[in-house]
């Protein structure tokens, strides 16, 4: 999926800030198969723990209460088992009746698989809130098959200001090479993890490589990658980003531990509130987690954040953004009628009324509606929602992560060589070789 222009990009501003989910979470009884039981008027859905669950369950919970004769059977579950759990459901005809992805590649495949239902003439109500750049995002060959359900998220650089004064860093690195002199400054003032990576859940990984090939190269390297061009991936642009992970880590800058580091216990974040790392490249979705597991932090004004440093002589532009437009659901093909029609009412009734949107914004999240850019105005999160309303709204480039642009079998073999690259037990040209053998 090619990334969106400035122009979309400024209307998808309106949904600039947290939501993704990263963390664990508790279960409610599942059904068959492993699918969230549904009744048979009713409808079961999975959603991620973290970034909007309260917002959720809050909805779904009124939804239930005020529509007993279809209610709603719903699961949280950690980001990282998610993504192999729903693969399994929807494979099986077992997925839950509305189903949780970043659109992208994995869209793509439902619609091919026809695992999923046409949502274009079903959905009018709810399209008619949305943001079209952001709606655009789930069709596929022109027609809606997933509706957002949360908010935008681009991925930036946050710091723990009090840990960078200390090691004599005033500002924020703005260049890559004002980051490595970062972490040898770090390190040289007794902090062993100058940057915060959870390693051991691979996507995380995935942020950096990104942004570093897009500052060193622009998107015409990835652009001919989602074309099909596998000559791409051995492109000098691309092992040149490489060389720089490999650089970073001999640098010692994400420490000699981030491998055993999870995102979905929120373990990179505590690194930076605690002061044990000064640096972490994240999603907006992150500062819903610093709200929730240390205000105290945020309200103390340690918590910085910007935009990836720029690469010296690279083609890239500082502005283009990476991350995701939203998270979406898609009504599942498997489910019956009537449990596809208490969904579908759902989302046209209940997703982004006017409890849903004020609960995504006191939680510091921007809905993705036509109307939202005022609402976040005045909040005790003001700053920060400005803030990624701006730097979504200046991307020249707004780009999907990659995992969610690229096929499932392209995307686990692109995390799993990624992994390999960082721990040094795998180079350059080697990643290189092993993504272009990919049928």
């Amino acid at each position: 999926m090619a990334g969106l222009t400035r122009r979309a990009v400024i209307a998808a501003s309106v949904a600039a800030a947290l939501s993704l989910a990263a963390c664990g979470g508790g279960k409610q009884p599942s059904g068959p198969g492993g699918a969230a039981s549904a009744s048979k008027t009713g409808f079961s859905a999975w959603a991620l723990t973290g970034g909007a669950e309260t917002t959720m369950k809050n909805s779904f919970a009124t939804w239930t209460k005020e529509n007993s004769s279809a209610p709603a059977s719903v699961e949280f579950i950690a980001n990282d088992a998610y993504k192999e759990k729903i693969r399994t459901a929807v494979g099986s005809g077992n997925a839950p009746t509305l189903i949780w992805s970043w659109a992208g590649g994995s869209l793509q495949d439902y619609v091919k698989n026809k695992n999923v239902v046409d949502l274009t003439d079903s959905t009018k109500e709810l399209q008619s809130r949305l943001v079209p750049s952001i709606l655009n995002t789930g069709k596929v060959d022109g027609k809606v098959y997933a509706v957002p359900n949360n908010n935008a998220q681009p991925v930036l650089m946050y710091y723990n200001m009090d840990v960078l004064k200390k090691a004599g860093i005033t500002t924020p690195p703005k260049t890559y090479a004002e980051l490595l002199d970062a972490v040898s400054k770090l390190k040289a003032a007794g902090v062993k993890t100058p940057i915060s990576l959870a390693g051991q859940s691979l996507w995380p990984e995935l942020m950096w490589i990104e942004y570093l090939l897009d500052r060193q190269a622009g998107t015409e390297v990835f652009d001919r990658i989602l074309k099909g061009d596998k000559t791409a991936w051995s492109d000098p642009g691309m092992l040149e980003a490489m060389k720089k992970v490999q650089e970073l880590v001999k640098a010692g800058a994400f420490g000699d531990k981030f491998g055993s580091v999870v995102a979905d216990s929120n373990a990179d974040a505590a690194l930076l509130y605690t002061g044990k790392s000064a640096m972490l490249l994240q999603g907006a979705w992150v500062y819903g987690t610093f709200l929730t597991d240390a205000p105290d932090f945020v309200k103390s004004g340690k918590l910085g954040w910007g935009p990836f440093p720029a690469i010296e002589g690279g083609k890239g532009d500082p502005s283009n953004v990476y991350g995701n437009p939203a998270n979406f659901w898609s009504v599942s093909a498997a489910a019956s009628p009537e449990q596809q029609k208490a969904a579908i009412d759902y989302l046209n009734k209940a997703m982004f009324n006017e409890s849903y949107v004020s609960d995504l914004v006191k939680d510091g999240m921007v809905p993705v509606t036509n109307d939202a850019a005022p609402k976040f105005k005045g909040s005790d999160q003001e700053k920060f929602l400005t803030y990624a309303y701006d730097m979504t709204a200046n991307a020249k480039n707004f780009q999907l992560s990659w995992d969610q642009s690229l096929s499932a079998a392209q995307s686990q073999a692109l995390l799993n060589n990624l992994g390999q690259l960082f721990l040094g037990r795998q180079t350059p040209e080697g990643y290189a070789k092993a993504m272009q053998a990919l049928q």
